[in-house]
């Protein structure tokens, strides 16, 4: 199959000052996470990525535009409602430390499988519709440019945080043991017979071997060679 690239949005003011933004409106990238954002677009402006999907809200819009402006052609750039971040009905907006406090809390710590939100997502189904919209993309661009095909999704951190899960064969319950930081890059390719995580929150290094995308075989016993800068 393809190779995705999972980008999470850069920093906002809500994520600095520990709020819990969800789905609410208005919430951008502040200056270091506009900074990160570019970053990212610097470490991607070496792979020729066909797509760029992203969440619906403005940080991650914000986030795929650095991506795009970086980039020497000109990809297919959807938005996608499907990657947008869980919608934590009553407890968006609210501070951490308050929402720490909580009866719920100690469940999504433990067993995010049973978490739904009060007024809004179960943590299950944020899951399934991001992973089906993941594995329904890469299809689609692999059908469109070959199994080298490689493309980008920019979406949220629990969001990127299931999607990882469900590559790595893991429960929902062990999803927070995963860390995804603002603007971090994860890469996922999915194979014939299991999906492959060839990276996971890095925030800095050389993405150029990916320009030729990633061959999907039998894992290498005893790790092979390693990949190969063009």
């Amino acid at each position: 199959m393809a190779t995705v690239i999972l980008v999470r949005h850069g920093r906002t003011t809500a994520n600095a000052t520990g709020l819990l933004a969800g789905r609410a409106s208005g919430v951008t990238l502040d200056e270091t996470g506009k900074d990160q954002a570019a970053l990212t677009g610097d470490r991607l402006s070496a792979v020729p990525v066909v797509g760029v999907v992203s969440s619906p809200l403005e940080r991650c819009l914000e986030t795929a535009q650095f991506i795009l402006d970086r980039q020497h052609g000109t990809p297919y750039a959807p938005v996608e409602p499907d990657l947008t971040e869980c919608d934590y009905g009553q407890w968006q907006g609210r501070a951490l430390s308050d929402l720490a406090k909580e009866a719920l809390w100690p469940a999504v710590q433990s067993q995010p499988s049973a978490v739904v939100f009060p007024g809004g997502e179960s943590m299950a189904a944020m899951q399934s519709r991001a992973v089906a919209a993941v594995r329904r993309h890469d299809a689609a661009f692999e059908a469109e440019h070959g199994p080298g095909a490689v493309w980008v999704a920019v979406s949220h951190g629990d969001v990127i945080k299931s999607i990882l899960a469900d590559a790595l064969g893991m429960h929902l319950d062990l999803f927070q043991r995963i860390s995804v930081g603002p603007a971090s890059v994860s890469i996922v390719s999915y194979g014939p017979a299991r999906p492959m995580v060839h990276g996971t929150n890095t925030e800095a290094g050389d993405l150029s071997w990916l320009a030729n995308g990633i061959r999907s075989g039998d894992a290498p016993v005893g790790g092979g060679a390693g990949q190969r800068t063009p």
